[in-house]
């Protein structure tokens, strides 16, 4: 079943089978050429306020140099293709293990396709890659998977949520101060290797509201009501722009605020932290950070798959009802983008209708998945039974006739 769904991904990303909608590989073919052409001459794209990647996001944009016998575009399909493989086979061996399962290869198998092309047409596949290994490191080997964790966040920053499930005491310490070290040292690597190595930062910081985000909903209303804006090509994706955006913007930087606290209060009262904690936290905290963000790009559905896969190779893991939501959420995901995005960037009846369904399914995704590691850590462990003082056996005691 993997090799017949990539096969399909591969005939769509070389146009063999077309896809309705915008090209989803012009990204590859023009934005990340470009930039390899700009970062062959030794600085960072200064120019381009697209740039919006943490520094070692220039290994992946270089990456199709390792195949030089190929040409940009096909170079990058095919490592898409190979981090992909990469994914499967640790999902399969960690599978065949005493108290793992097989589930978790099977929700990668099913919800990489269902994103469709865009899945092998962005680099977050292998920073997908780079995320699933430190998970399924982490039990064993704390200070790889911090090592992973901390390059995976100078990749593209969300790997470094991976971190908030460990459990305490020494098993953190070694994996949180090897991710911070690691995070360093390639920081500092990519600072004097290249001018502006942190360039993203400013380019960053000036995106707004995305069409595909949850506060995007209220422009996509209000747009039926007479608001005045205008959904355009801004900073790299189609953002609302015109009155009460920056509102919407703020408001939703507010909620993810937010979420990051109900994120450290549960990392406070948490009692138990058992085989599955990790992968379960590391689910929620990146949900937390995706549903809540001003852009829901399309192939941020890879990074949550990927952790859904994760968790589910637990045997024991309660992560099932959002780990299929996610799912579910990822197959509409390529109807919104890119097969009827017309009708969204457009906000007709049908373009809100892929949005609330969506958007929908990832709220619900969260508070469920938010719900189960609560109780899984919180409020079970705090219900132990009551110990029953054993009962003195009178038979002894009886006089003998």
């Amino acid at each position: 079943m993997w090799s017949v769904t990539r096969i399909v991904l591969l005939l769509c990303v070389f146009k063999v089978v077309p896809v309705p909608g915008p090209d989803v590989t012009s990204d590859v073919e023009h934005i990340y050429q470009g930039w390899y052409e700009v970062l062959r001459t030794g600085t960072y794209p200064l120019d381009d306020v697209t740039w919006q990647y943490p520094p070692a996001a220039a290994l992946a944009i270089l990456s199709p140099a390792l195949l030089p016998f190929l040409g940009y575009s096909a170079a990058f399909f095919v490592l898409a293709f190979l981090c992909d493989a990469f994914v499967f086979g640790l999902l399969r061996y960690t599978g065949r293990r005493p108290g793992r399962s097989q589930r978790g290869a099977w929700i990668w198998v099913a919800g990489v396709p269902l994103l469709g092309p865009t899945a092998y047409a962005r680099y977050d596949l292998m920073v997908t890659a780079v995320a699933v290994a430190a998970l399924l490191a982490g039990l064993r080997h704390p200070r790889v998977m911090g090592a992973l964790a901390g390059f995976g966040a100078t990749l593209k920053v969300w790997p470094a949520l991976l971190l908030a499930g460990t459990p305490r005491g020494r098993a953190t310490f070694r994996s949180w101060s090897t991710a911070a070290g690691a995070a360093a040292g390639v920081l500092l690597l990519c600072t004097l290797a290249a001018p502006g190595a942190l360039a993203f930062l400013t380019f960053q910081r000036d995106r707004g509201t995305e069409v595909e985000s949850l506060g995007s909903l209220v422009f996509h209303v209000a747009r039926h009501f007479g608001w005045e804006g205008e959904a355009r090509l801004n900073y790299g994706s189609v953002e609302f722009l015109g009155p009460y955006v920056s509102t919407v913007t703020s408001a939703a930087m507010v909620l993810t605020v937010a979420a990051f606290a109900w994120l450290l209060l549960w990392r406070i009262r948490a009692r138990a932290f058992s085989t599955t904690t990790a992968a379960d936290a590391a689910f929620v905290a990146v949900l937390l950070f995706t549903t809540t963000s001003r852009v829901i790009s399309p192939q941020y559905m890879i990074w949550l798959v990927g952790l859904a896969a994760v968790c589910l190779v637990h045997r024991t893991s309660r992560m099932r009802r959002p780990v299929h939501l996610v799912v579910w959420a990822t197959a509409v995901t390529q109807f919104e983008f890119p097969v009827w995005f017309s009708h969204v960037s457009h906000s007709d009846p049908l373009g809100i209708a892929l949005l609330l369904v969506r958007n929908g399914l990832l709220v619900a995704a969260t508070l469920s998945a938010c719900r189960v590691l609560w109780r899984q850590t919180v409020t079970e462990p705090r219900l132990t039974p009551a110990s029953v003082p054993a009962q003195r056996d009178r038979s002894r005691t009886l006089p003998v006739a």
